[in-house]
């Protein structure tokens, strides 16, 4: 139900269901939460999230979604994206709806193709997304897209996306892998303690020494002292993540 493929120290991670428009079941909800533990348990220092066909993700598949796991199983997956500790791109490639814009939004940035539309119709169908959605859906597309987008059940195309703030680039799976391979090239200590920051934003509660100790970390680590080195032998610094 997935595809995986390395691009350098970037793993690329498709959904693999074209026939359902890579609707998310259960299984494809834990085979992408494994997939992303395991790329960056092998060494990936960036992650490009996309979907397999014309579709991103067309939300929960509805065969699914009434069951007592796959609520479970989807925001497992959420929140294994957002708190990898390396930078995650959802490659947005066609529609991105429910489901489809929560995997998208845990991702740390988003690249919408000419084809992507982003829509959270629960209202619809009388379900409903959990707070921490509602709080990182408002903090990227501002509260009045996300009122519209939840209250009226309206969509954004690419272009409206991208002058809102919830998506930060145009552009193909191409242009998100190349972006996600400029990040991996970049310090992981402090990729990694950047977004642990920003991520307190979207959740109330920081354990300030741990982010101090992080921070701290950042400036003790060997790869300060390669930075430093390689800006003064006049050469691309080579981060190890130490």
């Amino acid at each position: 139900m997935i595809i995986t493929s390395s691009h350098g120290r970037t793993a690329v991670i498709a959904l693999d269901r074209p026939g359902r428009r890579n609707a998310l079941t259960t299984a494809l909800c834990r085979a992408v939460r494994d997939a992303v533990g395991k790329a960056v348990a092998d060494g990936a220092r960036a992650v490009v999230l996309t979907g397999a066909g014309t579709s991103f993700c067309s939300g929960a598949d509805l065969d699914e979604v009434y069951t007592a796991d796959f609520r479970d199983a989807l925001y497992a997956m959420l929140h294994t994206v957002t708190d990898a500790p390396v930078p995650v791109v959802a490659a947005v490639n066609g529609p991105a709806i429910g489901a489809g814009t929560q995997l998208a939004i845990a991702a740390d940035l988003r690249v919408a193709a000419p084809g992507a539309v982003f829509g959270v119709p629960t209202a619809r169908i009388g379900l409903a997304v959990d707070p921490w959605t509602i709080r990182r859906l408002a903090l990227l597309a501002g509260n009045g897209t996300s009122r519209a987008l939840l209250l009226a059940c309206d969509q954004l195309d690419a272009a409206a996306a991208r002058a809102c703030g919830l998506v930060e680039r145009l552009g193909e799976v191409e242009d998100a892998i190349a972006w996600a391979q400029g990040m991996a090239a970049l310090a992981p200590l402090t990729v990694a303690y950047s977004k642990q920051v920003l991520n307190g934003v979207f959740e109330p509660v920081l354990d300030e020494a741990q982010l101090d100790a992080a921070f701290e970390g950042c400036w003790s680590s060997a790869d300060f002292a390669e930075g430093r080195l390689a800006r003064t032998e006049k050469r691309p610094p080579v981060f190890e993540g130490r």
